[in-house]
């Protein structure tokens, strides 16, 4: 069947999902597509509007939308330990006060979630969520605990606040002993269908560019210093900190979120894992 229009492919706008689409067009076979670049919630709403084809999305978005779409194998944003960009920033230790109120991100579905499913079940607490902009001391104005993601999340984290801070990565791991997937690949299941060579090619250049740019991280390093600040060494430790590959460890603790999710009625039904086409694609 095919399609006789670009195919359209959305790109996380921060610099933790760089490492899966820098050198993508060098790498690209297609003779017609369109990249778009948002933050996770713009291009979550998206993919399910079908105003893209296929796109990096908030995992939590593939949960509640696992029906219409698919997996991309061996591609995801993860960590197993410290992610450094997903924080909670309290005024108080947590050991010492239960937030009452936390200002949460309005980017990002999968780690607000991921918020709510530690602060109920591991913490015993149950806070009122605020959504809000990303603005570190305005989110805190009239609330005890502020979660913010991605590139403001560095940056508020480089800043000397007084603030306690939580690495929802690290507590998730040290809690459940799995890794996290924040962010995955899907394409829907519609233009799979239509169009697999296309949604194939898109995921041979995904592929290829991870591949490289896991193994030549000195450009992302340069670039991350010259458009966001802060020193080479940061950006070095960031992006080998981060899991991009989906494995085995990756999907069983997302696996988990999504029971937990489940559990909390933050997800409506049982969430499936599907691939595109796993076992006919390349292994590499």
């Amino acid at each position: 069947m095919g399609m006789n229009r670009p195919i359209t492919i959305g790109r996380i706008d921060y610099a933790n999902a760089w490492p899966l689409f820098h050198e993508f067009e060098k790498r690209s076979t297609l003779s017609s597509y369109e990249v778009i670049s948002r933050v996770p919630s713009e291009l979550n709403r998206m993919l399910q509007s079908a105003e893209l084809d296929v796109s990096a999305i908030s995992s939590f978005s593939y949960g509640q939308n696992a029906s219409d779409y698919v997996l991309l194998p061996k591609l995801s944003v993860g960590s197993i330990g410290n992610v450094n960009s997903i924080l909670l920033f309290l005024k108080e230790p947590i050991e010492r006060r239960r937030p009452r109120k936390i200002s949460v991100t309005t980017t990002s579905a999968t780690s607000v979630n991921l918020l709510k499913i530690i602060m109920t079940m591991y913490y015993e607490c149950e806070p009122e969520y605020s959504p809000a902009a990303p603005e570190l001391e305005s989110m805190l104005e009239e609330a005890d605990a502020a979660l913010i993601i991605g590139d403001s999340a560095i940056h508020a984290s480089w800043k000397k606040h007084g603030l306690h801070v939580i690495d929802l990565g690290r507590l998730w791991h040290e809690w459940t002993g799995h890794g996290m997937t924040y962010a995955v690949v899907a394409a829907r299941k519609d233009i799979a269908a239509a169009a697999p060579e296309s949604i194939q090619a898109v995921y041979n250049a995904l592929l290829a560019s991870k591949q490289y740019n896991k193994a030549h991280l000195e450009p992302l390093i340069n670039y991350a210093c010259s458009l966001l600040g802060g020193e080479a060494a940061y950006w070095d430790m960031y992006f080998r900190s981060l899991q991009y590959d989906f494995g085995s460890e990756l999907q069983e603790g997302l696996k988990l979120y999504f029971r937990y999710s489940k559990q909390l009625g933050l997800l409506g039904s049982d969430v499936e894992l599907t691939f595109f086409e796993e076992t006919n694609l390349p292994n590499r």
